[in-house]
C-alpha cells in the first residue's frame, strides 16, 4: 500500500454551546419530518474489492431513474455516490521532523493513501416512514434499502488514475491544463484528487468539487477527465509566495487545508455551476479562525471555456465562541436560493458523541453584491480581512430551517445522538444533499430531502489499495443515510424534475 506522509498543525476545536444564528428570516419553506433511514455497512467492498466508504462526500440522483410506485407508497431510483480521497490515518509527532516544501514542524502525521477516485452506482427502494411509533433500528432500515450496482474510476490525462494522495508538487501549464495538484512531479505525475462535490450532466458527463486545488473538474462519461476549471487567483494557495497545494499546513492566502470546493451544485438545465468553499479563504479570515465569511462562485459552463459570471460572499453560523461551522454542501433552488448543509463533526466517528449542531439550511444571494471580477478575485486582496466584511459588499441571508439531531426524529428510527458509541449512534460527518419530488398531486410542492454521511472508510474490516486496514477509532462507523420530506413552495415548476430527468 502506498502511503504518503502529511504534516498538519491543525487542533481539534470542542463546540461548546449552540451555535447563534447570523440570521434569520420568513421563510414558508416546511419540514414534515424525517421519513427514511438506510446504510451501507462500513466493511462493504467494491467491484475493485476496496472498501466502500466516505461516499457521503456526495450524492446525486441517476437521471432517469426516479419513479413512484402506482400506488403511491413507495419510490426508486439509484444514487450516484461520490467517496473523497480514501482511508487516512492520523499519528502524533513525538520528535522533530525535517521541513517538507518549507512547511514547519507540526502537531500530527496523517497518511494519504493511493485511492484511485471513482463514484459508486447504488438502487434503493425508498418506503416512506410518517409514524410516531419508533421503529426499531433493523425495521427503519427497510425504509431505504440500497443494493449496490457497480462502480465507475477516475481517469486523468494519457489515461493515468487519479491518487488520493496529497498534493505535495505543481504539475506545469500543459495545454490546455492550468498547473495541477500531484504527489511528485518525477515519480508520482498523477492528478491529486480529494473529490467532494458531484453534478451529473445530461449527456454523462459530471463534475468533480476538489479540495486540493480548489479546482472543479469535469469528467467524461467514462470517467476520463475532460477539461479543468481553475477559480479566480483569490483562492490558489500561496505558501512563502509560492504556489502549494498539500493539505499539510495552512497557506499565507488562498483555500484553507482540506477546505476546498465541498459543496458543488448546478441549475436544471446544467448551464450554471456554482461551487462553494468550504470555510473562508485565508485571507477572508482571522488565521482560519474566525472565518464565517465564505464565497459562492457561478460559472457559466455552456460557453467552453467556462466563463465565471457570478462570485458573492455567504454568512456561516458560529457557536458562541466565535467558532464557525463550515458549510459541506449546497443544493440549487431557484436560482438566488440553495440549500445549504452545516454541522459540527459530533457523532459516530469522533470521540466526542454529542452533537450541538447539524442542519440544512438555505441561504438567498437576491441582494448579495457580486464581486465577481473585482480586486477581491487578487491574491492579496481579502473581501473580509480578519474576519470582518468590507462595508460596500453585502452579503447573502443565511436562514436556518431543517436540524438533523432532533430527538424525536432520530429516535422514531432507532438512533441516537449523544451516549455510547454504536451503531445506532448518529454519524458525525454528513457532506451530501439531493432532492426529489414526491411526485403527490395533492401537494406538489413537497421534496424528498437525501442526505448521507461521510463515514471517512472507518471499519475494523477494511481494504485499501489492496491490503487490508483496520481503523484505529476502534469500532465500525456504518455510511448512514436519512431522508426528509420537506416543502418548498415557489421552485420553478419541474425545475428538480428537470434536474433528474
Amino acid at each position: 500500500m502506498l502511503f504518503q506522509l502529511i504534516l498538519s498543525s491543525g487542533l481539534c476545536l470542542s463546540v461548546c454551546a449552540a451555535p447563534d444564528v447570523l440570521k434569520r428570516a420568513s421563510s414558508s419553506y416546511v419540514s414534515k419530518g424525517m421519513v427514511a433511514f438506510g446504510l451501507i455497512p462500513s466493511n462493504a467492498t467494491d467491484s475493485t474489492g476496496t472498501t466502500i466508504g466516505g461516499i457521503g462526500s456526495a450524492i446525486a440522483i441517476k437521471r432517469g431513474t426516479w419513479a413512484r410506485s402506482a400506488d403511491g407508497k413507495s419510490y426508486s431510483g439509484c444514487f450516484i455516490v461520490q467517496p473523497d480521497r480514501g482511508y487516512k490515518s492520523v499519528k502524533c509527532l513525538k520528535t522533530s521532523l525535517p521541513n517538507l516544501q518549507g512547511i514547519k514542524l507540526l502537531r500530527s502525521v496523517v497518511q494519504t493513501v493511493d485511492f484511485e477516485g471513482r463514484q459508486h452506482e447504488f438502487a434503493f427502494t425508498l418506503q416512506p416512514y410518517n409514524g410516531t411509533t419508533p421503529l426499531s433500528f433493523t425495521a427503519a432500515q427497510q425504509t431505504l434499502s440500497l443494493t449496490y450496482n457497480g462502480t465507475k474510476l477516475y481517469t486523468e490525462r494519457a489515461g493515468k488514475a487519479t491518487t488520493g494522495l496529497d498534493a505535495l508538487d505543481v504539475r506545469p501549464v500543459n495545454g490546455s491544463d492550468p498547473i495541477i495538484p500531484v504527489p511528485s512531479v518525477k515519480t508520482k505525475n498523477n492528478l491529486s484528487l480529494d473529490a467532494e462535490g458531484l453534478v451529473l450532466n445530461s449527456d454523462g458527463s459530471f463534475f468533480v468539487g476538489d479540495e486540493y486545488g480548489a479546482y472543479l473538474y469535469k469528467f467524461n462519461a467514462d470517467g476520463s477527465l475532460n477539461y479543468v476549471i481553475q477559480p479566480p487567483p483569490a483562492v490558489i494557495p500561496m505558501l512563502n509566495g509560492v504556489v502549494n497545494f498539500t493539505s499539510a499546513t495552512s497557506p499565507d492566502t488562498g483555500r484553507q487545508t482540506n477546505k476546498g470546493f465541498e459543496g458543488v451544485t448546478a441549475s436544471p438545465d446544467g448551464t450554471k455551476l456554482y461551487g462553494m468553499l468550504q470555510a473562508a479563504l485565508m485571507q477572508d479570515s482571522d488565521d482560519g479562525d474566525s472565518d464565517n465569511y465564505v464565497r459562492l462562485f457561478e460559472w457559466d459552463v455552456s460557453l467552453s471555456p467556462a466563463n465565471l459570471t457570478g462570485e458573492w460572499v455567504v454568512p456561516l453560523p458560529q457557536t458562541s465562541k466565535g467558532k464557525t461551522i463550515t458549510q459541506n454542501e449546497i443544493h440549487y433552488l431557484d436560482g438566488s436560493k440553495f440549500l445549504v448543509l452545516t454541522r459540527d463533526d459530533f457523532g459516530n466517528g469522533d470521540t466526542t458523541t454529542t452533537s450541538t449542531y447539524k442542519s440544512i439550511d438555505y441561504f438567498d444571494i437576491t441582494s448579495a453584491t457580486n464581486i465577481a471580477g473585482s480586486k477581491y478575485d487578487a491574491t492579496d486582496d481579502g473581501v473580509a480581512p480578519g474576519g470582518d466584511l468590507h462595508g460596500k459588499v453585502i452579503p447573502a441571508v443565511y436562514t436556518p430551517f431543517l436540524s438533523m439531531i432532533s430527538s424525536t426524529q432520530l429516535s422514531r428510527f432507532g438512533l441516537h445522538n449523544g451516549g455510547s458509541i454504536n451503531s445506532t449512534l448518529i454519524d458525525g460527518k454528513w457532506e451530501s444533499l439531493a432532492l426529489a419530488p414526491a411526485l403527490d398531486p395533492q401537494n406538489p410542492d413537497d421534496y424528498f430531502l437525501f442526505t448521507a454521511a461521510d463515514n471517512d472508510f472507518i471499519t475494523l474490516d477494511g481494504v485499501m489499495a489492496g491490503q487490508s486496514y483496520s481503523a484505529s477509532y476502534g469500532s465500525n462507523v456504518d455510511n448512514q443515510f436519512m431522508v426528509y420530506l420537506v416543502t418548498l413552495p415557489g421552485l420553478p415548476a419541474g425545475s428538480v424534475a428537470q434536474s433528474i430527468a
